[in-house]
């Protein structure tokens, strides 16, 4: 069994200063429709504005390889250990997640010539005697951490944007993947013992290690994904008011917040419509359902007499079907593996500390970089979180 670790350094990169440079370039491409003013919005505390996301993937790098690796290296400034630390209680004190759409300062012209300068550090490092191997894993640590916050920089983007009253066009760019088929299809799975987990010598997460086995009874698994049309169904038939397919905590949710519909849905003069990275739209009824809870999926899938499948379900699955356009809830709660540990210092906080109340969800999305997914990625959200792109797929 492979020994457990944060990463493990992928042999496939063999140009580390082309690869940093092709990776923190796409942050920057991302943010280039956005004016000025969108840089510095946080409408709730799970959306971060997009220059927080830009100062703080450069953070990373100059807090966890420029500053322990290079002689004499000068920061670019003190204040920034506070101002874009996220979660690292290893690290020290930082910004209150809920305070930072408060920070006008520093300026996002501020933020592009910080990463600027710590872009230029790293191209000289990482082509000097100071890149060892036992560094190697660190890096490319911080190259996929640049790359889950290129997913967020897009997911918290569309919230900014969503929830701007003219609902503005990010970019006129299709990037969703359509579902065409009319009926789903159940893949059959016969009970018996199976193997999940990472096995390989590229990249992974310590969470997806170590490979174990696992005991699965008899299982049927969606061949695509629920569709708009079919979740439009549940809620015509009264699925946000019937009690008997929620959980109770998600049932309080639904009265609380008065739940009618998916984020992003709004019903205009008798339509459906969608706002979608385009702008506003009619709701594409064959379009995959996006952008709900666990208690939504959940309740659908009682609706149709079926539940969501378990994360092991879903990788020993996951061959036999088409997945990456949406974020799949599971029905299996965010825990370690068999022989987790976490690393010591800075780098054990970054997954282990958060598994307690979330829940896995498997796959990948329209908005995940390209090279960053796998079938053993193991994604957590809490249940009631719904802008990330989720969707949902049924098991029985």
């Amino acid at each position: 069994m492979k020994t457990n670790s944060v990463l493990t350094i992928s042999n496939s990169i063999t140009n580390w200063a082309e690869k940093y440079s092709e990776i923190r370039n796409h942050s920057v491409e991302i943010c280039r429709p956005l004016e000025i003013e969108d840089y510095v919005v946080q409408p709730i505390v799970d959306v971060s504005p997009p220059k927080w996301h830009l100062g703080h993937t450069t953070w990373f790098f100059e807090t966890f390889i420029l500053i322990p690796n290079v002689p004499d290296y000068q920061v670019f400034d003190t204040q920034y250990n506070f101002v874009f630390n996220s979660y690292y209680e290893t690290v020290g004190a930082r910004v209150i997640r809920t305070h930072r759409g408060n920070l006008s300062r520093p300026s996002v012209s501020d933020i592009y010539k910080y990463r600027k300068y710590v872009d230029e550090e790293m191209q000289d490092f990482l082509q000097s005697e100071f890149l060892t191997e036992e560094i190697k894993p660190l890096l490319e640590l911080g190259l996929n951490h640049e790359q889950q916050h290129q997913e967020l920089l897009l997911t918290d983007i569309k919230y900014i944007l969503g929830h701007n009253p003219l609902f503005p066009v990010y970019k006129n760019e299709d990037i969703s993947k359509k579902e065409h088929s009319e009926n789903i299809e159940m893949i059959q799975f016969s009970e018996g013992v199976y193997e999940i987990g990472f096995e390989g010598e590229s990249f992974c997460f310590d969470n997806e290690l170590g490979r174990h086995k696992v005991y699965l009874n008899d299982f049927q698994i969606a061949d695509r994904l629920v569709s708009n049309s079919e979740y439009l169904e549940f809620m015509e038939a009264g699925g946000y008011a019937d009690f008997r397919h929620w959980h109770a905590e998600g049932w309080d949710w639904v009265k609380q917040n008065e739940a009618k519909s998916p984020l992003y849905w709004h019903l205009i003069d008798g339509k459906w419509m969608n706002y979608t990275l385009n702008g506003l739209q009619e709701l594409d009824l064959n379009d995959s359902v996006c952008h709900i809870n666990f208690y939504e999926a959940s309740a659908f899938a009682s609706w149709k007499g079926m539940r969501l499948p378990t994360e092991a379900e879903w990788e020993v699955a996951s061959n036999h079907f088409e997945w990456g356009s949406r974020w799949e809830w599971t029905n299996s709660a965010y825990l370690p593996y068999p022989a987790f540990k976490k690393e010591a210092g800075a780098v054990g906080e970054y997954n282990g500390k958060f598994m307690v109340n979330q829940m896995v969800l498997r796959g990948a999305s329209v908005a995940t970089p390209i090279g960053h997914s796998r079938n053993t990625y193991r994604n957590f959200f809490q249940t009631s979180l719904k802008w990330q792109f989720t969707g949902i797929r049924l098991a029985q």
